[in-house]
């Protein structure tokens, strides 16, 4: 394990430091603009699609596998009501966000994956090269975004008022 921790760059103790403060950050409530809302989702859609790409290039299967478990994380937490903890402010533009330990969850649960992944790619190339590997590697990163990308959505779904209609008899 020493040896894993002496060869890992320093950038990436940097990463891991930021991330955990960005996580903090999202641990307090805070009020936020729709385009602050929407960063970290797509930081991490690039984060993870950067992730497959660097570990298996042009792979198809790859791709085809991350795209896969991304669309079917989104399309299930469409499908789930707006979030109720979080609201809308239309005069002010911004949403009240509670704070939540999720996103730093899942910041270091793509992190430490990506990490595991670099390490086994390192020291057994060969055993990421099988398609089930391939396969299961990049579905995880897709499952991950998908996540931070499903909540995203689940707290603009907030902004959309009820539509009453009134029936006369």
């Amino acid at each position: 394990m020493t040896q894993i921790l002496t060869h890992t760059p320093l950038w990436v103790f940097g990463l891991f430091f930021g991330l955990v403060y960005l996580g903090y950050l999202q641990s307090r409530t805070r009020q936020v603009s729709r385009g602050r809302l929407i960063v970290l989702p797509v930081a991490m859609l690039a984060w993870s699609l950067y992730s497959v790409w660097s570990t298996f290039d042009a792979h198809l299967t790859a791709l085809a596998a991350w795209a896969c478990a991304w669309v079917a994380v989104v399309a299930i937490g469409m499908l789930r009501a707006p979030s109720r903890r979080a609201a809308y402010d239309a005069s002010t533009k911004q949403f009240t966000l509670p704070g939540s330990g999720v996103p730093l969850a899942l910041m270091m649960g793509i992190f430490f994956f990506k990490y595991a992944v670099a390490v086994v790619h390192a020291m057994t190339p060969g055993l990421l090269e099988t398609t089930t590997a391939v396969a299961g590697v990049a579905g995880t990163y897709g499952l991950f975004s998908g996540l931070f990308m499903a909540r995203a959505l689940r707290v603009l779904g907030v902004m959309k008022k009820p539509c009453l209609v009134e029936q006369h008899a």
